[in-house]
């Protein structure tokens, strides 16, 4: 389940058309509740803007049931580069410049990388600060997986499995 953010305004701008971060953490708790294993996705992560939010997030997803958490850097390749710049213009013009500092700051000065193993995560200082708080968060709230069972494949029973014939009969 991802989870961009709990405030409910940055979401209305951010992801206008997707549900809530009430109802995502719903869909955790209900899902963790029917003996579902939950995940969550802090993504994008966005430098200056949601990566406040990380602690939060990793609070509010393992008091919903959550059982391992990962995030993913704000990726802005050729066609969304000018889009995301336009909305930053757009709902936090104040904000817009440091956001794009930051990003570039964790690309080698682009707006974008594409390098394997890089591009979900970022380079430099500020990226090494974001993992490092990531990683704390995920441990004092448990979402390492550390809390994980084995998914339990014996009590899956296809319910069609008695009418469908055989490929080979």
């Amino acid at each position: 389940m991802s989870i961009t953010t709990l405030d409910n305004q940055l979401k209305t701008t951010l992801e206008p058309r997707a549900a809530g971060p009430a109802a995502r953490l719903k869909c955790v708790r209900e899902l963790t509740a029917a003996g579902v294993p939950v995940g969550v996705l802090v993504a994008p992560v966005i430098p200056g803007l949601n990566d406040d939010e990380i602690e939060t997030i990793a609070a509010a997803s393992a008091a919903a049931g959550a059982r391992n958490m990962g995030y993913v850097l704000l990726r802005l390749p050729f066609e969304v580069k000018d889009l995301f710049r336009e909305w930053l213009d757009t709902h936090v013009p104040d904000k817009a410049g440091r956001v794009m500092t930051l990003v570039r700051d964790m690309r080698g000065g682009r707006d974008y990388d594409a390098t394997w193993g890089e591009r979900q995560t970022g380079t430099g200082p500020f990226a090494e600060l974001l993992r490092r708080r990531f990683e704390l968060a995920r441990r004092k709230h448990g979402l390492d997986g550390s809390r994980q069972n084995v998914l339990r494949t014996d009590l899956f029973r296809n319910p069609h499995a008695a009418r469908q014939s055989s490929l080979f009969d």
